[in-house]
């Protein structure tokens, strides 16, 4: 291996090089894309039209506007702006509207190698695809019903637009996945066809919106009014779904840290996460307060992290001296999560979930109403599924059994509401992986009480 210099940039990998068949798809797409576009290269083609509508898709493709006007590529989770390429399917002949994804997709950057093949590729797919819905529109009379004003027909050109577009689309880009990626084709075809239809047809309804306006306005207010608005919605969801995304990966990141420490908990805190979520939904909860309760079901035992490793693992019974050190959890939890603001509520259950509703559990002793509502639920949820999971100690006990347990703790232990919130959703969805009903005998009662291992710590 050649040693860099020190203060040297490192020599970049060389890409890996794309399979002949997948070569083959990219060149005939381009030269299709070109085929396309070319009879607009005649006199007559709108050039204001096609001028106005690829500055719009331009503005609209990731990598175009530099990345302190949007944040870090924002649009990467939109693609391309289907609604403006539509638009242009409605407005203008086929090779004109293949003509209004090309400037926008050679001017947007790309990370990722070979980016010229790439660039090549994400104008010349978009060509075909529009050029063959604007083909599809005109088979069904749609220039004369928008100049007409032709509402509902006009309808039926714009939906089979949208669902062209989306098909060709698919098709292409399915083709590349396959010869490049070796994608099984269900996977490359099926499953990403099935998810694009229904926003497809929405796409198809702002195009019609669009192109009508712009018949009535001139263009320009249409090309603002509509698709603009629309572009910044769906740039607001592509946000939060990456902002939840990045939660959910540093909740399982912290989860899978207690899972290794303690392998015999595995899988007990997204259980309890959603044994949480069952209780909060059955309790008519708003979906911000389900969404943080399924965090604070997760992370509830993260406080594990500050626990010797030795006493997590120990097979035998516990000294009270390492039965104080394993009752410290939620406070080291409460540290741990203190500065995770989006977990909100989360962090009370953290650190209260092993309070009891007499006053009798830790860290502070709360009782009754004094223990935040979310511990209350976790408290119920982490108890249920420690007694229906397998443990070094124990067996698993059945649903039945557990919830017994806990209907006979309710008012002392845990909270009435909760535990009858509980069974409700377990009746309705029941509880996957559920050990079996045990009949009632000398071995089971000699189990001794079931919440006995659960309120240990």
């Amino acid at each position: 291996m050649t040693a860099v210099p020190h203060g040297a940039a490192a020599p970049r990998t060389r890409p890996a090089a794309l399979p002949p068949a997948a070569r083959v798809t990219v060149a005939a797409v381009c030269a299709a894309g070109a085929l396309c576009a070319a009879p607009a290269l005649r006199p007559g083609t709108a050039w204001g039209t096609v001028a106005v509508l690829a500055a719009l898709y331009a503005l609209c493709e990731p990598g175009v506007l530099p990345d302190r006007v949007l944040g870090r590529h924002p649009a990467a989770a939109i693609g391309p702006f289907v609604p403006v390429l539509l638009a242009a399917a409605l407005l203008l002949p086929p090779a004109a509207a293949a003509l209004v994804p090309v400037p926008g997709a050679l001017a947007a950057r790309t990370e990722q190698e070979p980016r010229r093949v790439r660039r090549l590729w994400r104008a010349a797919h978009p060509a075909v695809a529009v050029w063959a819905a604007a083909l599809a529109a005109r088979q069904l009379d749609g220039p004369r019903a928008l100049a007409a004003a032709d509402l509902p027909y006009a309808l039926l050109p714009a939906a089979v637009a949208a669902l062209v577009y989306c098909l060709t689309a698919t098709a292409l880009t399915g083709a590349v996945l396959v010869t490049a990626e070796g994608r099984r084709p269900a996977a490359a075809w099926g499953a990403p066809l099935l998810g694009a239809l229904a926003p497809h047809l929405t796409y198809g309804l702002v195009a019609l919106i669009t192109a009508v306006l712009w018949q009535a306005h001139d263009g320009a207010f249409a090309a603002v009014l509509v698709p603009v608005p629309m572009y910044v919605a769906c740039w607001g969801f592509a946000r939060a779904r990456r902002e939840r995304e990045a939660h959910d990966a540093t909740v399982r990141a912290l989860v899978q840290a207690v899972e290794i420490k303690d392998p015999y908990t595995r899988g007990h805190s997204e259980r309890v996460g959603r044994a949480s979520v069952f209780i909060a939904r059955e309790l008519g909860m708003a979906e911000p307060r389900v969404e943080a309760l399924r965090f604070a079901g997760i992370l509830h035992d993260i406080g594990k992290l500050g626990v010797p490793t030795r006493l997590l693992r120990k097979d035998g019974p516990l000294t009270p001296e390492e039965r104080r050190l394993i009752q410290l959890h939620p406070e080291y939890g409460h540290e741990m999560v203190r500065g995770i603001a989006f977990l909100g509520e989360a962090r009370d259950a953290v650190l209260h979930h092993h309070e009891r509703l007499d006053g009798s559990g830790y860290p502070h002793g709360l009782a009754g109403d004094r223990i935040p509502e979310f511990a209350r639920v976790v408290a119920v949820a982490d108890a249920f599924d420690a007694m229906t999971s397998t443990r070094s100690y124990r067996r698993a006990r059945p649903v039945p059994a557990a919830l017994d347990e806990l209907h006979a703790c309710a008012g002392t232990h845990f909270d009435p509401a909760m535990v009858a919130a509980l069974t409700r959703a377990l009746a309705e969805h029941g509880w996957p992986g559920a050990a079996p009903a045990q009949p009632a005998g000398p071995t089971a009662a000699a189990r001794g009480p079931l919440l006995a291992p659960v309120t240990a710590g």
